[in-house]
């Protein structure tokens, strides 16, 4: 039998470089960036069973934050607080028997009427936003105060911007 010694070698050609490129790529896979280190494990995350507990509520970080905040004749939910419903959200989820109360808040400016139609449709941004990540509307109830309940007195943007806010109260656990 005859040995065809230029397919023999283009085969062998083959083989090696596919060997070299092999090497390269697991080459690269060592030289990648190493993974980012696991964060450290904190109070915010519920119980060991994935299902939050009344104990929670004043346990955990996520939960304890309770007031949100609104910008100047505003009534829509600002992005930097779509952690903080989602953890109440899961909460309500979590936890069919808990209600709570959204009370909704405006600064001294506007007229009594105007303030309390605010108050109110902030309180249901609020609400509409813990719907939307899985709340039940069962266990929310609003209410608006208008600017009837400031946390500051003072007539400055700082003092307005604090009482531009929606409080979450839970009523039940």
């Amino acid at each position: 039998m005859k040995t065809n010694k230029p397919a023999v070698l283009g085969k062998a050609l083959l083989i090696a470089m596919m060997c070299v490129a092999a090497a390269a790529c697991s080459k690269k896979v060592k030289d990648a960036p190493p993974e980012p280190p696991a964060q450290p494990v904190t109070d915010t995350a519920p119980a060991p069973s994935g299902v939050y507990g009344p104990e929670d509520l004043d346990r955990d970080a996520c939960l304890r934050q309770r007031t949100v905040y609104f910008d100047l004749d505003r009534d829509n939910v600002r992005s930097e607080f779509q952690a903080q419903m989602a953890c109440h959200a899961k909460y309500l989820r979590d936890r069919p028997s808990a209600r709570i109360t959204l009370e909704g808040h405006a600064d001294e400016r506007g007229s009594r009427e105007y303030n309390l139609g605010l108050g109110e449709r902030r309180g249901n941004s609020v609400s509409s936003a813990l719907q939307a990540n899985g709340g039940s509307a069962g266990q929310l109830t609003v209410v608006s105060y208008g600017e009837e309940r400031p946390t500051c007195t003072e007539s400055n943007e700082d003092c307005w911007a604090r009482n531009r806010r929606v409080e979450i109260v839970y009523t039940a656990r």
